[in-house]
């Protein structure tokens, strides 16, 4: 999987950006904000449509403009594919694979997988679940389209509630669309909790084998998945789920119309990592909770090539600089394979690198 070329137009910093890509290692360096992680934002928004740094589309438009351009040419599976996202602040989004207009962001699963690290990932253990799930989501989102269609249908559902709850003591007619809302969000969450439960099962396959070399065999990494009490086995089929969801939706009615807000749903999950039977969390090190972070990135990133039979394309922003010395050697033994872009603000010892392509970014432009 390589993506061949990118063009950017009022994307971020960038008035124009056209830049052709090594299929190996990819060097972008420039001095601190000059554009050089708009660049590995934008090749991620081709995977997913979404942002590691942005809610709102809106935001990835340059100041005092109305629209931006994001093409990527890609290449995957013997074909080429041209990805398009065109945004505006006045209109909805429009994503395009070859000139084809597609419905769901849902669609680009698959076409051009991306795994991002930047330094705020190497929090993850620490941070709230939130950033685990978002983890989750970025990894299951470019495996399974209906994941990703169900996460985008949860999330619109999850805001009609959150309103129905909060404004029902003004408008008590509210409360008669909310039996409705649960029924869908519990269908919905019942897949989402379906595909979260096999892909943490995955990565607790991959990751243990890989922490346990990077720590030299001296930490055990285990991994869980806590979801909504009364789902007794997340493994299990939707339908099986739909009826436990349901089950914790009425148990919980009083509290959400008291609390006014949206108590039941899988949108508390957590990833639970361990090291020696021990919350990492709570008991890990700075540096133990950064190398299972890094175990659990490089994991997903086999996961990718084991479900695809191809590399996905490695996006390091900025992250070796964060590690020590030994941890950066670990990091460059594990990543020979596929198409890797690294983001630094000196020009790294190419050497390290073997044969890379450099670029200069300087002012959201490229340096000749």
């Amino acid at each position: 999987m390589i993506l061949r070329s990118l063009t950017l137009d009022f994307f971020r910093n960038y008035p124009h950006f056209e830049g052709t890509f090594s299929p190996g290692v990819n060097v972008i360096w420039g001095e601190n904000a000059q554009g050089k992680t708009n660049l590995l934002e934008a090749m991620a928004y081709l995977s997913t449509a979404s942002s590691h740094r942005a809610r709102y589309d809106k935001e990835l438009i340059q100041f005092g403009v109305d629209h931006a351009f994001v093409k990527g040419e890609v290449e995957t599976r013997d074909r080429t594919f041209t990805l398009e996202a065109r945004l505006s602040r006045g209109a909805r989004r429009q994503l395009l694979s070859n000139g084809v207009k597609l419905k769901t962001a849902g669609e680009l699963a698959g076409v051009l997988n991306t795994v991002l690290f930047c330094p705020e990932d190497l929090w993850l253990i620490r941070e709230g679940a939130a950033v685990r799930r978002r983890f989750l989501d970025t990894c299951i989102c470019q495996l399974r389209p209906r994941y990703a269609e169900a996460l985008a249908e949860y999330r619109r559902l999850y805001e009609h509630k959150t309103r129905i709850l909060r404004d029902w003591g003004e408008h008590p007619s509210l409360l008669d669309t909310l039996d409705e809302f649960n029924l869908r969000m519990a269908q919905t969450g019942a897949l989402i909790i379906h595909y979260r439960a096999h892909f943490i099962r995955r990565l607790g396959e991959a990751t243990p084998a890989i922490h346990r070399d990077f720590s030299g065999g001296r930490e055990e990494l285990e991994l869980g998945y806590e979801t909504v009490s009364t789902v007794t086995d997340p493994l299990a089929q939707p339908r099986a789920i739909l009826e436990e969801l349901l089950a914790h939706q009425q148990s919980h009615r009083r509290a959400e119309l008291e609390a006014r807000q949206c108590l039941s749903g899988p949108h508390k999950d957590d990833l639970v990592v361990l090291l020696d039977g021990l919350r990492a969390r709570q008991f890990a090190s700075q540096g133990q909770t950064r190398t299972a972070a890094l175990s659990l990135k490089l994991a997903s990133r086999e996961i990718f090539f084991q479900e695809t039979g191809e590399w996905p394309v490695l996006l390091l922003d900025d992250v070796l600089s964060e590690l020590d010395g030994k941890r950066q050697e670990y990091v460059l033994k594990r990543i020979t394979n596929g198409q890797i872009f690294i983001t630094c603000c000196e020009e790294m010892e190419l050497s390290r690198l073997g044969d890379a392509r450099t670029f200069h970014i300087r002012g959201g432009a490229l340096v000749e």
